[in-house]
């Protein structure tokens, strides 16, 4: 497979990546095959059924709004947030769902949407869309599989997984942290500057460099919102919203010399990722990055040396993406982001990675030293569990983002006062996080059967 820095960073809506974001897209993808195939004004009843993961925490993630939004035609990149229970309303008032919003036909919430017990041999996120004529005829079915981060596939893709973009030949391939490493010392390149050779191949520079900025400009109005709204966080677990306080509070501390080693920083820190991660669950407008329950770590960590750099440029935040994405595309091909597949190593362990690796990059980092961070940033997360209480990507998660962010910072610390040798390589921790998902029990894989979810509700 052949991944760019924006598949591993999207636009989108929270809470969840591959909960929201991935049917979201999957449903659109549905409706344009219906239109191709001329069957949309044909249809006269569609059914929805969710597997696995995605039928146990589906309401608490927003699976089933976020399907039918899709259905609708809307699109999680530019999808109005504050209006999608506007966009809803007339499925649950009147029965009624308006097909890329053009195609009405009668929808019974109830019985067209399916919470299936049953899960997919393929991946634990898994969903089916039946669409049916007037007699009651399949007139096109497809299933789909949201793997993590956005990322989707359906039937066809998992049994023939050759395409022609994941046949697209790069300047400077690579698969493992070992391959990058080589190609740096032989063309003597930062990992950043591999990153944008190969993004090369898909766009020009400009627009490369055009593209990242506009993603850390969403990242910045995340937190801007994030700390300007408080209240009550939706779900019905009554969980408040901390950033808007704490940010007052912090404004007004005195003796407040803020550096990365101050426990005053860790509070900066925590804030921005609070911020980010409230909106998430609020459903607002986030970044993957790599996904939705993850997407706070990240821009904590830039958004803070941004605030307290004296010389930050442009090309200091080009450069963190880039190399950010290198390790997200390496967890992602060797392992997973996803955590219904590998629990929230998978996805807090991996966006930690990156964000070492992006700090120790624009701190002027080795590749060694690059690639150490990002070992540390992961190691130092193997066999964290993803068991959100009430399927909602609220507790643990949004505190999970605020610890991640620091641990990144002192990752990428510990990284850049050595050499960048060590004695284990980033290979081989993503080898590791691969099989400890693999032994991980199924209720610690986003399924709220298992630890938080269960032995946190009072009785």
């Amino acid at each position: 497979m052949t991944l760019s820095v924006f598949d591993l960073f999207k636009i989108g809506i929270g809470p969840s990546s591959s909960h929201t974001v991935g049917p979201m897209r999957a449903a659109l993808d549905y409706i344009t095959q219906l239109k191709h195939f001329n069957f949309l004004q044909c249809t006269h009843r569609i059914e929805i059924i969710l597997y696995g993961s995605l039928s146990a925490t589906g309401k608490g993630h927003g699976t089933d709004t976020a399907t039918l939004l899709g259905l609708m035609g809307y699109d999680p990149e530019t999808i109005d947030t504050q209006k999608t229970q506007d966009y809803l309303a007339p499925i649950f008032e009147k029965s009624s769902l308006m097909l890329d919003g053009t195609h009405y036909i009668h929808f019974n919430y109830q019985q067209d949407l399916v919470f299936s017990a049953d899960a997919l041999p393929y991946h634990p996120n898994a969903m089916t869309i039946h669409a049916y004529d007037e007699v009651g005829h399949i007139l096109y079915s497809n299933t789909y599989y949201s793997v993590g981060g956005g990322f989707i596939l359906d039937h066809q893709q998992t049994s023939q997984p050759t395409t022609q973009d994941q046949q697209t030949e790069l300047p400077y391939p690579f698969t493992t942290a070992i391959e990058l490493l080589a190609l740096c010392a032989t063309h003597n390149m930062s990992i950043s500057q591999v990153m944008m050779e190969n993004e090369k191949i898909w766009a020009t520079e400009t627009h490369i460099r055009q593209r990242i900025l506009k993603i850390w400009n969403v990242m910045e109005e995340c937190i801007h919102n994030g700390l300007n709204n408080d209240g009550i966080l939706p779900g019905g677990l009554g969980v408040k919203r901390r950033a808007k306080k704490l940010h007052q509070t912090l404004q007004v501390c005195k003796d407040t010399k803020l550096i990365f080693s101050s426990f005053n920083a860790m509070e900066w820190v925590n804030l921005y990722a609070l911020a980010v991660n409230e909106e998430n669950a609020a459903g607002g407008r986030v970044v993957t990055a790599p996904t939705n329950g993850a997407s706070g770590i990240i821009p904590a960590v830039l958004y803070y040396y941004t605030r307290k750099s004296s010389d930050i440029t442009e090309k200091h935040i080009v450069d963190f993406f880039l190399s950010a994405a290198a390790i997200g595309i390496l967890c992602k091909l060797n392992a997973s982001i996803s955590g219904a597949e590998v629990g929230c190593q998978g996805e807090v362990g991996s966006a930690c990675a990156m964000a070492s690796a992006g700090l120790a990059q624009i701190f002027g980092g080795t590749a060694q030293q690059v690639e150490n961070a990002a070992e540390i940033g992961l190691e130092h997360n193997l066999g964290l569990t993803c068991d959100p209480i009430g399927g909602l990507v609220q507790i643990p998660c949004i505190e999970r983002n605020a610890i991640a962010a620091v641990k990144a910072i002192n990752a990428a610390q510990m990284a850049l006062r050595g050499d960048g040798e060590h004695f284990v390589s980033l290979d081989k921790v993503i080898h590791t996080m691969k099989e400890t998902g693999k032994d991980m029990s199924e209720k610690y894989k986003e399924t709220s059967t298992g630890g938080l979810a269960v032995n946190a509700i009072e009785c």
